[in-house]
């Protein structure tokens, strides 16, 4: 996982005892990246290791602390430990900070913190931008079949959304990107379509409503048929 710029760890290990004052009960604080906090400069804390490699014809480095657990942590052999790695390219001003409990070789975190987004990509079209991450079943069927269905019609739109023409939001939206939830924005000013030839089993329910009430008139309490004063308006 990425990290924040202003991240902090331990050591999974108490240091040394000094001999005067109190026992240590944290592990020594590691601070990957310097920053300023109060107009003071903290440092960065020594890497225990660092990686030179050539990529694209550009120098890669990576400095790594290894056998970290998190600030509030007291060392423990039980805890979970993680390596923190800062990695520095020459094109970005700023470094990467990426965490892995996965002792790998740092070309490796790089690679794979990379292919995250086009992983991601049908998942977060599949849950955010279609709804299916409010929808909860239980039956066993429909359990694997919601899932199948989300990841198949997220996938359908972000195939739409990038073949489609971009549309602006609006006016000052100048230079529209060519994405899912636009897309989806885009569909759901449209009215449904009455020319397509749909299924059988594919229509629209006209349900009756009349009789239902509308608006402040259905939030009602449990006496307000005995009460009629007792609507909630």
């Amino acid at each position: 996982m990425r990290l924040a710029h202003n991240f902090t760890a331990r050591r999974n290990l108490l240091p040394e005892y000094c001999g005067a004052g109190r026992p240590p009960v944290y592990g020594e604080l590691v601070r990957p990246l310097t920053r300023m906090y109060k107009g003071k400069t903290l440092t960065a804390t020594r890497p225990d290791e660092t990686h030179n490699w050539m990529e694209d014809g550009c120098t890669m480095r990576a400095e790594i602390w290894r056998n970290l657990v998190l600030p509030d942590c007291a060392p423990d052999a039980n805890n979970q430990n993680f390596d923190v790695y800062a990695i520095y390219d020459p094109s970005f001003d700023t470094p990467w900070l990426l965490a892995t409990p996965v002792v790998l070789k740092p070309i490796s975190v790089r690679n794979i913190y990379k292919d995250r987004w086009p992983v991601e990509q049908i998942p977060l079209s599949a849950k955010q931008m279609i709804g299916s991450h409010r929808q909860f079943v239980h039956a066993q069927e429909t359990i694997q079949r919601l899932p199948e269905l989300a990841l198949m019609a997220g996938s359908i739109l972000s195939f739409l959304a990038t073949t489609a023409p971009a549309t602006p939001t609006g006016f000052w939206d100048r230079k529209p990107k060519r994405t899912p939830g636009r897309f989806r924005r885009t569909l759901a000013g449209q009215a449904f379509p009455k020319v397509a030839h749909l299924s059988g089993r594919l229509r629209k329910k006209n349900s009756v409503t009349a009789h239902l009430p509308k608006g402040c008139l259905a939030q009602t309490t449990k006496n307000a048929s005995a009460n009629p004063s007792a609507v909630l308006c």
